[in-house]
Protein backbone atom coordinates (compact mmCIF):
# COMPACT_ATOMS: atom_id res chain seq x y z
CA UNK A 1 0.00 0.00 0.00
CA UNK A 2 1.29 3.65 -0.77
CA UNK A 3 1.57 6.60 0.69
CA UNK A 4 -1.26 9.33 0.14
CA UNK A 5 -0.26 11.92 -2.10
CA UNK A 6 -0.24 14.51 0.81
CA UNK A 7 0.85 12.22 3.62
CA UNK A 8 3.80 12.17 5.73
CA UNK A 9 6.43 11.00 3.20
CA UNK A 10 8.99 7.83 3.44
CA UNK A 11 11.29 10.03 4.89
CA UNK A 12 11.86 10.69 8.65
CA UNK A 13 14.26 13.36 8.44
CA UNK A 14 11.74 15.39 5.66
CA UNK A 15 8.78 14.63 8.33
CA UNK A 16 11.14 16.15 10.86
CA UNK A 17 12.42 19.18 7.98
CA UNK A 18 8.97 20.08 7.49
CA UNK A 19 7.47 19.85 11.35
CA UNK A 20 9.90 20.27 13.77
CA UNK A 21 13.14 21.61 12.15
CA UNK A 22 14.52 22.28 15.35
CA UNK A 23 14.54 18.42 16.99
CA UNK A 24 17.70 17.96 13.87
CA UNK A 25 20.50 17.67 15.04
CA UNK A 26 23.04 20.58 13.65
CA UNK A 27 26.09 20.37 14.90
CA UNK A 28 27.96 23.10 15.87
CA UNK A 29 31.07 23.77 13.52
CA UNK A 30 32.93 27.14 14.62
CA UNK A 31 35.21 25.44 16.79
CA UNK A 32 37.37 22.20 16.50
CA UNK A 33 36.57 20.01 19.56
CA UNK A 34 38.62 16.75 20.59
CA UNK A 35 35.99 14.08 20.14
CA UNK A 36 36.33 9.85 21.07
CA UNK A 37 36.72 8.48 17.35
CA UNK A 38 35.88 4.97 16.27
CA UNK A 39 38.86 2.86 14.65
CA UNK A 40 38.61 -0.53 13.03
CA UNK A 41 35.78 -1.89 11.62
CA UNK A 42 35.63 -4.81 8.63
CA UNK A 43 32.93 -7.43 6.44
CA UNK A 44 33.64 -10.27 4.70
CA UNK A 45 31.68 -12.52 2.64
CA UNK A 46 31.15 -16.19 2.89
CA UNK A 47 29.13 -18.88 1.79
CA UNK A 48 25.63 -17.94 3.61
CA UNK A 49 25.70 -14.16 4.22
CA UNK A 50 28.35 -11.43 5.17
CA UNK A 51 29.60 -11.06 8.66
CA UNK A 52 30.68 -7.61 10.04
CA UNK A 53 32.89 -7.06 12.99
CA UNK A 54 34.47 -4.37 14.80
CA UNK A 55 36.72 -4.17 18.01
CA UNK A 56 36.05 -1.49 21.06
CA UNK A 57 38.30 1.26 21.66
CA UNK A 58 37.55 4.62 21.01
CA UNK A 59 40.53 7.11 21.14
CA UNK A 60 40.94 11.00 21.63
CA UNK A 61 44.56 11.79 20.34
CA UNK A 62 46.66 9.15 22.18
CA UNK A 63 44.75 8.25 24.86
CA UNK A 64 42.19 5.99 25.17
CA UNK A 65 38.68 7.29 25.20
CA UNK A 66 36.50 4.36 25.81
CA UNK A 67 37.25 0.35 26.16
CA UNK A 68 34.15 -1.06 25.22
CA UNK A 69 32.32 1.10 22.68
CA UNK A 70 30.00 -0.60 20.69
CA UNK A 71 30.73 -0.48 16.63
CA UNK A 72 28.51 -2.92 14.83
CA UNK A 73 24.80 -2.02 14.68
CA UNK A 74 21.29 -3.86 13.45
CA UNK A 75 20.22 -1.06 10.98
CA UNK A 76 17.13 -3.33 10.49
CA UNK A 77 16.45 -7.63 10.35
CA UNK A 78 18.66 -7.86 7.25
CA UNK A 79 21.39 -5.22 7.53
CA UNK A 80 23.94 -3.80 9.96
CA UNK A 81 25.59 -1.03 10.04
CA UNK A 82 29.46 -0.53 11.23
CA UNK A 83 30.89 2.83 12.46
CA UNK A 84 34.50 4.55 12.14
CA UNK A 85 35.05 7.87 12.57
CA UNK A 86 33.91 10.42 15.28
CA UNK A 87 31.76 8.47 17.66
CA UNK A 88 29.62 10.70 18.80
CA UNK A 89 28.37 12.02 14.97
CA UNK A 90 28.44 8.10 13.68
CA UNK A 91 26.30 6.83 16.54
CA UNK A 92 23.34 9.59 16.06
CA UNK A 93 23.51 8.80 12.52
CA UNK A 94 23.22 5.13 12.92
CA UNK A 95 20.09 5.61 14.78
CA UNK A 96 18.41 8.02 13.00
CA UNK A 97 19.47 5.60 9.96
CA UNK A 98 17.56 2.79 11.80
CA UNK A 99 14.44 5.44 12.38
CA UNK A 100 14.57 6.01 8.87
CA UNK A 101 14.12 1.97 7.98
CA UNK A 102 11.49 1.62 10.50
CA UNK A 103 9.63 5.01 9.54
CA UNK A 104 9.84 4.02 5.56
CA UNK A 105 8.65 0.03 5.85
CA UNK A 106 5.24 1.46 8.36
CA UNK A 107 4.26 3.78 6.04
CA UNK A 108 5.41 2.20 2.66
CA UNK A 109 4.05 -0.95 3.74
CA UNK A 110 7.05 -2.74 2.93
CA UNK A 111 10.70 -2.92 3.46
CA UNK A 112 13.32 -0.80 1.46
CA UNK A 113 15.38 -2.64 -0.88
CA UNK A 114 18.95 -3.26 0.00
CA UNK A 115 19.87 -1.07 -2.69
CA UNK A 116 17.71 1.88 -1.48
CA UNK A 117 19.30 1.63 2.11
CA UNK A 118 23.14 1.95 0.83
CA UNK A 119 21.53 5.20 -0.81
CA UNK A 120 19.66 6.11 1.73
CA UNK A 121 22.65 5.93 3.93
CA UNK A 122 25.14 7.73 1.83
CA UNK A 123 22.75 10.53 1.27
CA UNK A 124 23.09 10.84 5.23
CA UNK A 125 26.94 10.71 5.07
CA UNK A 126 26.97 13.55 2.45
CA UNK A 127 24.26 15.89 4.52
CA UNK A 128 27.38 15.63 7.16
CA UNK A 129 30.16 17.11 4.80
CA UNK A 130 30.05 20.78 6.47
CA UNK A 131 30.49 18.60 9.84
CA UNK A 132 33.44 16.74 8.65
CA UNK A 133 35.02 19.46 6.89
CA UNK A 134 35.54 20.53 10.93
CA UNK A 135 37.12 17.22 11.53
CA UNK A 136 33.84 15.09 12.53
CA UNK A 137 33.99 12.88 9.63
CA UNK A 138 31.86 9.86 9.68
CA UNK A 139 32.93 6.60 6.81
CA UNK A 140 30.56 3.98 8.09
CA UNK A 141 30.77 0.23 6.72
CA UNK A 142 27.23 -0.90 5.54
CA UNK A 143 26.49 -4.43 4.24
CA UNK A 144 23.46 -6.65 4.17
CA UNK A 145 21.34 -9.86 3.16
CA UNK A 146 20.38 -9.29 -0.58
CA UNK A 147 16.86 -11.60 -0.97
CA UNK A 148 16.75 -10.60 -4.32
CA UNK A 149 19.83 -12.15 -5.19
CA UNK A 150 19.92 -14.33 -2.16
CA UNK A 151 23.70 -13.14 -1.14
CA UNK A 152 25.56 -11.02 0.75
CA UNK A 153 26.41 -7.52 -0.08
CA UNK A 154 28.88 -5.06 1.01
CA UNK A 155 29.34 -1.47 0.55
CA UNK A 156 31.67 1.17 1.67
CA UNK A 157 31.31 4.94 1.51
CA UNK A 158 33.98 7.86 1.15
CA UNK A 159 33.53 11.04 3.44
CA UNK A 160 31.41 12.82 0.03
CA UNK A 161 28.87 10.05 0.57
CA UNK A 162 30.01 8.54 -2.39
CA UNK A 163 28.77 4.47 -2.38
CA UNK A 164 30.89 2.12 -3.51
CA UNK A 165 30.36 -1.92 -3.36
CA UNK A 166 32.87 -4.39 -2.43
CA UNK A 167 32.65 -8.20 -4.11
CA UNK A 168 34.41 -9.57 -1.09
CA UNK A 169 35.68 -7.74 1.84
CA UNK A 170 37.02 -4.55 3.54
CA UNK A 171 37.93 -3.03 6.54
CA UNK A 172 37.70 0.59 7.63
CA UNK A 173 39.13 2.81 10.18
CA UNK A 174 42.99 3.80 11.94
CA UNK A 175 43.57 -0.11 11.77
CA UNK A 176 41.36 -0.79 8.45
CA UNK A 177 44.80 -1.22 5.68
CA UNK A 178 46.05 -3.58 8.72
CA UNK A 179 42.81 -5.72 9.01
CA UNK A 180 42.79 -5.71 4.85
CA UNK A 181 46.37 -6.83 4.31
CA UNK A 182 44.81 -9.70 6.84
CA UNK A 183 42.17 -10.42 4.71
CA UNK A 184 43.32 -10.35 1.81
CA UNK A 185 45.96 -12.95 2.69
CA UNK A 186 42.85 -15.37 4.52
CA UNK A 187 39.71 -14.79 1.92
CA UNK A 188 38.48 -17.36 -0.30
CA UNK A 189 35.15 -18.13 -1.92
CA UNK A 190 32.06 -19.81 -0.47
CA UNK A 191 34.08 -19.86 3.56
CA UNK A 192 31.93 -21.57 6.04
CA UNK A 193 30.72 -19.57 8.89
CA UNK A 194 33.28 -20.63 10.90
CA UNK A 195 35.94 -20.38 8.98
CA UNK A 196 34.93 -16.47 8.30
CA UNK A 197 34.63 -16.22 11.69
CA UNK A 198 37.85 -17.26 12.25
CA UNK A 199 39.00 -15.10 10.18
CA UNK A 200 37.75 -11.75 11.16
CA UNK A 201 38.69 -12.12 14.43
CA UNK A 202 42.52 -13.23 13.21
CA UNK A 203 42.18 -9.53 10.82
CA UNK A 204 41.11 -7.53 13.81
CA UNK A 205 43.70 -8.82 15.68
CA UNK A 206 46.48 -8.03 13.40
CA UNK A 207 45.28 -4.74 13.28
CA UNK A 208 45.59 -4.15 17.26
CA UNK A 209 49.08 -5.56 17.13
CA UNK A 210 49.76 -2.70 14.54
CA UNK A 211 47.48 0.26 15.06
CA UNK A 212 47.60 1.87 18.53
CA UNK A 213 44.19 2.88 18.12
CA UNK A 214 42.80 -0.45 17.63
CA UNK A 215 41.80 -2.62 20.30
CA UNK A 216 42.40 -6.29 20.42
CA UNK A 217 41.17 -8.98 23.26
CA UNK A 218 41.03 -7.61 26.78
CA UNK A 219 41.30 -11.07 28.47
CA UNK A 220 41.80 -9.22 32.38
CA UNK A 221 38.57 -7.17 31.38
CA UNK A 222 36.61 -9.74 29.28
CA UNK A 223 35.95 -7.13 26.47
CA UNK A 224 36.27 -8.70 22.77
CA UNK A 225 35.48 -7.41 19.78
CA UNK A 226 31.55 -7.72 18.27
CA UNK A 227 30.84 -9.30 16.03
CA UNK A 228 27.75 -10.21 13.71
CA UNK A 229 26.16 -12.73 10.69
CA UNK A 230 23.58 -11.47 8.06
CA UNK A 231 22.09 -14.15 6.50
CA UNK A 232 18.58 -15.14 5.19
CA UNK A 233 17.59 -16.03 8.90
CA UNK A 234 18.58 -12.38 9.45
CA UNK A 235 21.04 -10.34 11.68
CA UNK A 236 22.67 -12.31 14.46
CA UNK A 237 25.31 -11.44 16.87
CA UNK A 238 27.99 -14.20 17.81
CA UNK A 239 28.08 -15.00 21.03
CA UNK A 240 30.68 -13.44 23.57
CA UNK A 241 32.00 -16.67 25.01
CA UNK A 242 33.16 -17.77 21.78
CA UNK A 243 34.41 -15.05 20.78
CA UNK A 244 36.97 -15.38 23.91
CA UNK A 245 37.35 -19.29 22.74
CA UNK A 246 38.76 -18.06 19.23
CA UNK A 247 41.03 -15.19 20.30
CA UNK A 248 42.30 -17.91 23.32
CA UNK A 249 43.50 -19.99 20.76
CA UNK A 250 44.96 -17.73 18.26
CA UNK A 251 47.19 -16.32 21.33
CA UNK A 252 47.78 -19.80 21.87
CA UNK A 253 48.82 -20.42 18.01
CA UNK A 254 50.64 -17.23 17.66
CA UNK A 255 52.57 -18.05 20.99
CA UNK A 256 53.82 -21.06 19.75
CA UNK A 257 55.08 -19.86 16.58
CA UNK A 258 57.19 -17.40 17.93
CA UNK A 259 60.79 -18.25 18.26
CA UNK A 260 62.42 -17.01 20.90
CA UNK A 261 66.78 -16.60 20.73
CA UNK A 262 68.65 -18.01 23.28
CA UNK A 263 69.91 -15.90 26.19
CA UNK A 264 73.27 -15.57 26.89
CA UNK A 265 75.16 -14.53 29.94
CA UNK A 266 77.44 -11.16 29.58
CA UNK A 267 80.73 -10.76 31.18
CA UNK A 268 81.22 -7.54 31.65
CA UNK A 269 84.70 -7.39 33.77
CA UNK A 270 87.63 -5.47 32.68
CA UNK A 271 89.96 -7.44 29.79
CA UNK A 272 92.80 -8.83 31.67
CA UNK A 273 90.58 -8.72 35.11
CA UNK A 274 91.30 -12.13 37.46
CA UNK A 275 89.14 -14.07 38.65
Amino acid sequence: MRAPVFGPGASFTEVLRNNAPQLIATPDTRSQLSVPEGTTVLALRYRDGVIVAGDRRATEGFQIAHRSIEKVFAADDMSAVAIAGAAGPAVEMVRLFQTELEHYEKVEGERLTLEGKANKLSQMIRANLPAAMQGLVVVPLFAGFDESRSMGRIFKYDVTGGRYEEDDYHANGSGGKDARSSLKKRFRIDLERDEAVKIAIEALFDAADEDVGTGGPDLMRDIFPTVATITAQGTAEIEEDTIRDLFEELIAERRDQMVFPDTHAVDVRRPGAKD
